[in-house]
């Protein structure tokens, strides 16, 4: 039995693939968002049996075509995960115009178009959960990331407001801000840096997706009625708030 549908945005590679497993396996019809790589949504397809959907997240109006498709396919959405992100690095001195926008409207615009869209209907229906996927770099900040750590920042001031918004119509809100988490892209990185970046981390490791992917599935919960509004680090005690 089914129980309902969960949207994952970002949803096909990286965390959010490990997200939309997770939820697969709980037992939601599960929509993956994805931007781009038709091979790895494709892949997920396959491997996890949700249904991908094309589109930017940073435009709202595609943001309102997809939700729409999502509904008439699968039935109304309970679950959404704001998880969509990417990163132009540099100091802020040099740092693009261009390279700011991407990174606000793709990391926190698209969190607001996805939640302005579907929470109307939670709350018509008088139950939702929605989880946000922030950064630890949004709550200690990052050399080299300014629109990075911004936007990972708004997304938990975003998350405690529309907490309390939804709260009486049975919505819960919540962030998850992860560490460094051994994904594709830390893959890339140099092994001196991450040598660097696991001697700051207590537990002496970086993380895993499907530990996030863990948290998620339990926020999306019934059991999880009674959290919201909440900042969860999971970083391994590299940054305690």
């Amino acid at each position: 039995m089914t129980k309902g549908v969960a949207v994952v945005t970002g949803g096909t590679r990286g965390i959010g693939l490990e997200i939309t497993k997770a939820l697969s396996d709980e037992g939601y019809k599960v929509a993956a968002i994805y931007h781009g790589n038709e091979e790895a949504a494709q892949q997920c397809e396959y491997d996890t049996g949700a249904k991908a959907y094309k589109g930017d997240v940073a435009n709202f109006a595609q943001c309102e075509a997809i939700i729409t498709a999502i509904e008439e396919d699968l039935g109304p959405i309970n679950v959404l995960v704001n998880n969509a992100g990417i990163t132009r690095d540099g100091a802020l001195h040099k740092m693009a115009p261009e390279n700011w926008d991407a990174v606000i409207q793709t990391n926190l615009t698209s969190a607001f178009n996805m939640c302005r869209l579907i929470v109307p209907y939670m709350r018509e229906r008088g139950y939702g959960r929605i989880i946000n996927i922030s950064s630890i770099n949004g709550q200690k900040g990052q050399f080299g990331q300014t629109n990075y750590a911004a936007a990972k920042a708004g997304m938990i001031g975003l998350t405690k407001s529309l907490a309390l918004e939804g709260a009486a119509k049975g919505i819960t809100v919540n962030a998850i801000c992860p560490g460094y988490i051994e994904t594709d892209m830390t893959a890339h990185m140099n092994q001196d840096v991450l040598d660097m970046i696991v001697k700051q981390i207590p537990v002496t490791r970086m993380g895993q997706p499907d530990e996030i992917a863990a948290l998620v599935a339990f926020l999306s919960s019934e059991k999880a009625g009674f959290i919201t509004g909440s900042t969860i680090s999971a970083n391994g005690g590299q940054y305690m708030a």
